[in-house]
């Protein structure tokens, strides 16, 4: 079984099968969702101390801060899903990685 890898910046990926949404960090009901998810040891930061302009929320509820755009971000996603439908190479594809299950020590 293969996985697809979103890189969310700086090194940091992210199962994409599991994202639920990426969103931008600017609303109010965002903010109580970033918030609720630290009091509760969901929230993951991968900004690396930069600003967060996108928040990935995922299907296990854990949010994720990263300093990617959420355009870019949804682009890599569709870029490299897109690639496989139809068999067509994207400039994306780079950003996103297949992973062998099979790889990885559990």
């Amino acid at each position: 079984m293969k996985a697809l890898l979103l890189n969310i910046g700086f090194g940091n990926v992210v199962v994409s099968d599991r994202v639920v949404a990426i969103v931008s960090p600017g609303s109010a009901p965002i903010k109580r969702l970033k918030e609720d998810a630290k009091e509760q040891g969901r929230l993951i930061d991968a900004t690396y101390g930069r600003k967060t302009r996108a928040i990935v929320v995922t299907d296990s509820n854990h949010v994720i801060l990263s300093a990617i755009n959420p355009e870019t971000a949804a682009i890599r996603m569709l870029g490299k899903k897109g690639s496989h439908e139809n068999g067509e190479s994207h400039e994306d594809d780079i950003e996103i990685t297949e992973l062998d299950s099979t790889e990885v020590d559990e």
